[in-house]
């Protein structure tokens, strides 16, 4: 959880796009939409991969990864009770306390399409120019 702190602090969330939202599964956010500042963020190196204390149930948060110990920016939303992310080590660190239903609303009709090398290469030039109905992060901020 330190590092999502680290990131809204930084204020790292505003404008990205949620560019994987695949309906009954996860929302996926955590790529800069400017390349310079996600090079900076990914030049930090990953995460280690921490115990998984608690599943992953609709409205939890993950950090994402593809593989061990690789976690960086990226995060999802669990859409719905996903328990068989648990024993891949995707370990929750918050949840959606309230507003599960505008979650529920993010845009979703390009499911897995937008390319993630090329977020982190062109950022929202890219998703804007391609992917324009992608629901977005207006502001992030801790209460």
């Amino acid at each position: 959880a330190k590092r999502f702190k680290e990131l809204t602090l930084a204020q790292f969330w505003n404008k990205c796009r949620i560019f994987r939202a695949v309906p009954d599964f996860v929302a996926q956010f955590g790529i800069n939409g400017d390349p310079e500042i996600q090079t900076n963020w990914d030049s930090k190196g990953t995460l280690l991969d921490d115990p998984v204390k608690a599943s992953n149930v609709r409205g939890t948060v993950s950090f994402a990864k593809i593989s061990s110990n690789s976690r960086t920016t990226q995060v999802f939303i669990n859409l719905k009770d996903n328990d068989g992310l648990d024993g891949y080590d995707f370990t929750p660190i918050g949840e959606v306390v309230s507003g599960m239903t505008t979650v529920d609303r993010l845009f979703s009709g390009y499911g897995e399409v937008p390319r993630q090398a090329s977020i982190k290469s062109e950022g929202n030039s890219y998703l804007d120019e391609n992917f324009p109905k992608l629901s977005y992060i207006v502001e992030a901020a801790l209460l």
